[in-house]
């Protein structure tokens, strides 16, 4: 049976750390290794702690969310960051991504997609809340020259690495992506990592994004 996945809780509401708390440990696949409550306390206590999963919520004192995920993204072994808050402002969203995190998702999501989104980044994956995701999308996809420079980005990929970044488009896994592209799941984890690194890329979710700007899901 493998370890299950370390979190680390980051807001400064007890009242939601109590409850993200609750949820996490609703499953035995997660444990909750330490709470923070605020970012500074958040990157100290991940030093320590070594979480596998850090929930960030962004508006806190002394750092606020997305200062810590930009000083964990730093760190020798950095944690995977899902984003947590009430506040849905694209600035937030680009940021957070920018700054390394790999999940977005509002405070009224249900506990299942929060489970889901930590089990995704555990595995290195990524989990949008699908409400952010459109408006994302809107952003980076409404302006001509940005098409223009993504498919231009687009050129160093090889055929099947733009078939998997249309995969990574429509939000697919890697296990997904190895069933629909007829390939073995290390193949297709390879094919993404890749893909991440010839597009200086942080993360998958940034992938995505170029994905539509560039016009491929159309």
């Amino acid at each position: 049976m493998s370890e299950p996945i370390r979190v680390l809780i980051a807001d400064d509401e007890w009242m939601v750390r109590s409850m993200l708390r609750t949820i996490m440990e609703s499953t035995p696949d997660i444990t909750v290794v330490g709470e923070a409550g605020d970012g500074a306390e958040a990157v100290t206590m991940a030093q320590t702690l070594h979480p596998d999963v850090v929930l960030m919520d962004i508006r806190m004192p002394r750092a606020d969310g997305l200062t810590a995920t930009e000083r964990l993204a730093r760190s020798p072994h950095p944690p995977s960051v899902v984003v947590l808050t009430t506040f849905d402002l694209d600035e937030y969203v680009r940021t957070a991504l920018a700054h390394g995190a790999v999940g977005f998702l509002l405070k009224d999501a249900t506990a299942a997609d929060m489970i889901t989104a930590v089990r995704s980044a555990a595995r290195g994956e990524a989990m949008l809340s699908p409400k952010v995701t459109r408006r994302l999308l809107q952003h980076f996809t409404k302006a001509a020259s940005g098409r223009t420079q993504a498919e231009h980005r687009l050129k160093v990929l090889t055929t099947k690495e733009r078939e998997v970044l249309i995969a990574l488009g429509n939000g697919l896994s890697n296990t997904d992506i190895a069933t629909s592209l007829h390939m073995s799941e290390a193949t297709a984890k390879t094919h993404v990592s890749r893909i991440l690194t010839k597009l200086s890329l942080t993360n998958r979710v940034q992938a995505a994004i170029l994905a539509h700007q560039a016009g491929l899901l159309d």
